[in-house]
């Protein structure tokens, strides 16, 4: 059964109330049919209603949210004759970030993303999706490895952030990050990387210097989360929300600030009301991105991958940021 937030109790009373009435047996005093019609448009309108007007801090609820489609939907989805590869070549493999070689429509591409898992089981099998550093530079080693045999990169990004262990910090953290966002920004072959749920700080910065850089509606993206940034201004994370609202997280907001190229449409209540019909959507998306990067030379696409990035700052500065 569909997990509801907070936000969607009126939705989910008439969701329990459609199940109710499916369930009994129609009789001449009441016409079932017509009235669970009656309640299924309501239903209907009532998701539109809000979610046409979430707040930021609503918006990463649905990010958040355990039934969105994880990176292994993805792959079963958009992905045909998907390999794995794994580990770093230095200390282990990291799964937290999964990467491998794989068809999207035909086309030869190199898939790397974050994996949340979808249990307790598989959460902590995949460490809820934050990286330690061996899983950046297994990822640094499968973008070199697209480069040298010229195979087109997407990434999948959905993460609250990098692992903060101090194992993973005696690893070199910042370093590994680093590494992995300058391979990103040094790539000759296109790069599409999607932000699918939570894009939070430099581990999802990391996988997401790409040249076309899509978000999902819903998803969320910031250099840091909003109860990181309230404990640091406010030393409370009961101030999160406030830290949503001023933070510009929301596809539209950056959007609007140059950071992203393309919000993807969801379907009514979010993407994990209905992975199929987001599928179809991002593939469609998908394919638009790549045939208009496969026109352009490697050097080419190195150097309007630098110029979008170094824009950036510019942009947010005129912005008044």
């Amino acid at each position: 059964m569909l997990t509801y937030l907070d936000f969607e109790k009126p939705i989910a009373e008439l969701e329990s109330r459609i199940r109710d009435m499916n369930n009994l047996e129609s009789g001449e005093e009441i016409n079932i049919a017509e009235e669970v019609t009656r309640l299924e448009v309501k239903r209907d309108k009532l998701l539109r209603d809000t979610y046409s007007k979430l707040s930021p801090w609503q918006k990463i609820k649905v990010a958040r949210h355990p039934e969105r489609p994880h990176f292994k939907d993805y792959v079963a989805n958009l992905i045909t004759d998907f390999m794995p590869l794994a580990g770093d070549r230095a200390f282990s493999d990291d799964l937290a970030i999964i990467g491998g070689l794989g068809r999207f429509q035909g086309q030869s591409v190199m898939v790397i993303g974050h994996e949340k898992g979808h249990d307790t089981k598989s959460r902590i099998k995949h460490n809820f999706g934050s990286a330690r550093p061996e899983g950046y530079r297994k990822t640094v080693r499968l973008l070199k490895m697209a480069e040298q045999f010229n195979i087109a990169v997407i990434t999948l990004v959905d993460t609250s952030g990098a692992y903060p262990g101090i194992g993973a910090e005696e690893r070199g953290q910042a370093e590994a990050i680093a590494r992995c966002t300058q391979t990103c920004l040094g790539l000759k072959v296109p790069l599409v990387a999607l932000i699918v749920g939570e894009g939070g700080s430099g581990g999802a910065v990391a996988l997401a210097a790409g040249n076309r850089v899509l978000m999902m509606e819903h998803a969320v993206y910031s250099v840091i989360s909003p109860e990181g940034c309230a404990s640091i201004l406010w030393r409370t994370s009961d101030k999160a929300k406030d830290a949503a609202n001023a933070l510009k997280i929301t596809a539209q907001d950056l959007l609007k600030l140059n950071i992203i190229d393309e919000i993807i449409p969801e379907p009514v209540g979010g993407a994990h009301r209905d992975h199929k019909l987001a599928m179809i959507t991002i593939r469609k998306v998908l394919e638009t991105a790549f045939s208009e990067l496969s026109t352009i030379n490697g050097d080419k696409l190195k150097e309007l991958r630098r110029e979008k990035f170094l824009n950036m700052g510019l942009n947010l500065d005129k912005a008044g940021f």
